[in-house]
């Protein structure tokens, strides 16, 4: 077992020098993108104000349910692949090389999407609030959302969903620190590394080790500022309970790619661990009610009966999330890969799409479900559309995705001629 084994699933040369692509976990990177603008989309349609930019006439419990579950792991599952093509990219161009592109694709999106999106995201709370009076004026919340830019360079952070980016800059520099750290001494990296590789095994093939992964983590979910996963939007000083945790997925996605064939152990679907996950899910969201009754004489237990449940259900969904994909995605789809590459786009783009939406159909006397297919349907073609018009083959898709890529609409005009023109 070393870096250079490959699970035996759908893949081709992709644009990075030749390596293979692994579509399936291209599909779960896009889905946990395309789960985050749902969630964001769902945020107005709960039933408890919860600060968002608007609050719908039309609510539902189920969209606490639905915001607990997808708010466990699609972060996570996102830091574990990146982890995962982190090493395969830093073991295949080398660290120079790797530095360049993590700076190309992550650091300079943070920046220009911040200078971007952040006063169309303001301009959206601003409507949001304005509508709480009946007086929406779009002239006027654009006002507001550009003087976010006055805020600068303090404010540089705080309310953007591009926190995600800074995050992953973090943890990349803490896996190259560590073990530039540990690599200096070669034995002991050696060592080590041959430790964690026969880990790696028995946890892949260990009914337990969802258990066992799930012990630490719940040890950091405890220190969050909430009951769950906190997110650190508010300023640059890292939040040092996320920072934990998603260094410590991005780390496990890291070695695993050493031994990419035990992704398979990790992923499989059981009766056993689809029980998992549904106990998990029941009793992290029934504890959940909880956090608010502090002067509870069993609040302490409860809560530690929260984030360990809390804990399996977030490894649990990661694990099976992959193993779904890994069983669908069997095949290259040119449509999955065409959405996979977009969809890093769509996310950077996609919240003051969404909340201008919220705001828009926030007074409308439709039921939320109806709403938010519509807001989250809306918001992903939107987007598709932007990309493939001005992104995917522009110096912008070269910079998201490593290179430019042909357009879909001006493939599918250029067939659509072709036919045209035989029939005449």
């Amino acid at each position: 077992m070393n870096a250079t084994s490959t699970p035996q699933v759908s893949s081709s040369a992709n644009a990075l020098g030749g390596a293979p692509r692994l579509d399936y976990l291209d599909a779960v990177r896009a889905f946990a993108l395309l789960l985050g603008i749902v969630f964001h989309a769902s945020l107005s349609f709960s039933p408890i104000y919860i600060g968002w930019a608007v609050m719908d006439i039309s609510t539902s419990p189920l969209v606490l349910m639905f915001m607990h579950v997808s708010h466990s792991f699609r972060m996570e599952v996102f830091f574990l692949i990146a982890g995962f093509f982190g090493h395969m990219t830093f073991h295949r161009k080398g660290g120079g090389a790797f530095l360049k592109s993590r700076f190309m694709r992550i650091v300079v999106p943070f920046l220009v999407g911040w200078f971007l999106l952040k006063p169309l995201v303001n301009s959206g709370w601003a409507m949001g609030f304005a509508s709480l009076r009946g007086d929406v004026d779009i002239l006027a919340g654009l006002g507001e959302g550009f003087k976010a830019l006055e805020m600068l360079p303090a404010g540089i952070f705080v309310g953007s969903h591009l926190w995600f980016l800074y995050y992953l800059v973090l943890v990349t520099l803490v896996a190259l620190v560590a073990r530039g750290l540990v690599k200096s001494n070669g034995p002991l990296y050696d060592g080590l590394m041959g430790n964690v590789d026969s880990m790696f095994t028995w946890l892949s093939r260990s009914g337990f080790s969802v258990f066992l992964l799930a012990l630490p983590t719940s040890m950091v979910v405890w220190f969050m500022s909430h009951w769950g996963v906190d997110t650190p939007d508010k300023t640059l000083v890292p939040h040092a309970p996320a920072l934990i945790l998603y260094s410590g997925f991005f780390v496990f996605g890291w070695v695993l790619h050493r031994n990419a064939e035990l992704m398979a152990g990790f992923a499989r679907l059981t009766v056993v661990r689809w029980v998992v996950l549904g106990v998990g899910i029941v009793v992290s969201f029934v504890l959940s009610d909880m956090q608010s009754d502090t002067g509870h004489p069993q609040y302490e237990l409860a809560h530690a009966g929260f984030v360990a449940s809390y804990a399996v259900m977030m490894w649990s969904l990661v694990f099976m999330t992959i193993g779904v994909f890994k069983k669908l995605c069997r095949r290259a789809n040119p449509i999955v890969r065409y959405i996979a590459d977009a969809s890093y786009w769509l996310y950077l783009i996609h919240l003051p799409i969404v909340v201008w939406l919220q705001v828009a159909v926030a007074e409308l006397p439709f039921h939320w479900s109806l709403k938010l297919a519509g807001v989250s349907v809306a918001t992903i073609l939107f987007a598709l559309l932007t990309y493939d018009l001005f992104v995917r083959s522009t110096f912008v898709g070269a910079v998201l995705n490593g290179r430019r890529r042909t357009r879909a609409l001006a493939g599918l005009m250029k067939v659509q001629g072709g036919v045209l023109k035989a029939g005449a």
